[in-house]
């Protein structure tokens, strides 16, 4: 019972539109209406630029980490299964927000905030890999879609548990088809790349 508890705390802690709040409110515009129309980190870097955006990202990371990292803490469970229930839910969450009609990010940073509590050394590598990606092109999707790519390789290198790897490969799978509008875009030269933050 405990456990069912935390699994919809963690998709409403998942589902809190961090970019949308904060561009709401520090910058009097709505993500839905800019960029790709979004509401995660990607999105956030694209239209507010990346000093924005770096807070929307951790904060994205947070979620996804805390309650996989701390709810086993609480459900008097010796099941490790539930750590990746509680991942999987703040990423849903946040994919699919029920704080704004049921829309949100695609699931990079909330995803790699899962991964960083259950396989941290995969994910501070592919966090390097998006980072040489995005500074070296400007295009955050690219850096996106090569360390979700990435993912299961790492996991897998990292010897982590097969549940971690499963997830892992369904998680990598779904940033990568969740970003098909953006590589058909880069495939025609038409994906944006950093802007300055938009004004009110």
């Amino acid at each position: 019972m405990i456990a069912a508890l935390l699994v919809a705390a963690a998709y409403l802690i998942g589902a809190f539109p961090t970019s949308h709040v904060v561009a709401r409110t520090l910058h009097g515009i709505d993500l839905r209406q800019h960029g790709s129309g979004n509401l995660g980190a990607t999105n956030a870097f694209r239209v507010l630029g990346w000093r924005a955006a770096t807070p929307i990202f951790v904060a994205d990371i947070i979620k996804g980490f805390g309650p996989t990292w701390f709810f086993p803490l609480l459900d008097g469970s010796t099941d490790p299964l539930w750590a990746l229930a509680y991942g999987t839910a703040a990423i849903i969450g946040h994919v699919f927000s029920v704080y704004v009609g049921f829309r949100g990010g695609k699931g990079v940073a909330t995803g790699a905030g899962v991964f960083l509590a259950l396989a941290p050394v995969a994910v501070l590598i592919g966090f390097g890999i998006w980072t040489a990606v995005v500074f070296a092109t400007g295009y955050v999707s690219l850096g996106s879609v090569v360390a979700a790519a990435a993912l299961p390789v790492l996991v897998a290198s990292t010897r982590a548990p097969t549940a971690v790897l499963l997830l892992s490969v369904a998680v990598g799978l779904f940033v990568v088809v969740a970003h098909r509008s953006n590589i058909r875009r880069l495939l025609h030269g038409e994906e944006n790349r950093f802007r300055r933050p938009a004004r009110r």
